[in-house]
């Protein structure tokens, strides 16, 4: 249970960091909401997955989750670039991730 904690805390981490650029430096209410509800299940759901968990393996997993899924957001919905080094570099991120997961002891 702990990993689906992490997982689905990484895919709100990406809902908050959606939301900042929205919420207009927190001056528009709904989308501040979202942002700030968005933080508080994400850590949340990150602090439930580290009581198992290793705390660096844990966060590295969730900064890359909420990484990688707002740049691959960014590419699709807000027109940022699709090169291939970006492809690249978003494989190693997601490398990163499944091999600090194959190699966690939990």
């Amino acid at each position: 249970m702990p990993w689906v904690y992490l997982v689905v805390a990484g895919l709100f981490e990406m809902v908050w960091a959606l939301g900042l650029k929205y919420s207009h430096g927190f001056t528009r209410l709904v989308p501040s909401l979202v942002t700030i509800g968005g933080m508080i299940v994400s850590f949340f759901l990150l602090s439930m997955s580290l009581k198992t968990l290793p705390i660096g393996t844990a966060y590295a997993i969730w900064t890359g989750i909420g990484a990688l899924g707002t740049v691959i957001v960014g590419m699709f919905f807000f027109g940022e670039p699709r090169d291939w080094t970006r492809m690249l570099f978003l494989l190693l991120i997601l490398s990163g991730i499944v091999g600090l997961k194959v190699t966690s002891s939990q």
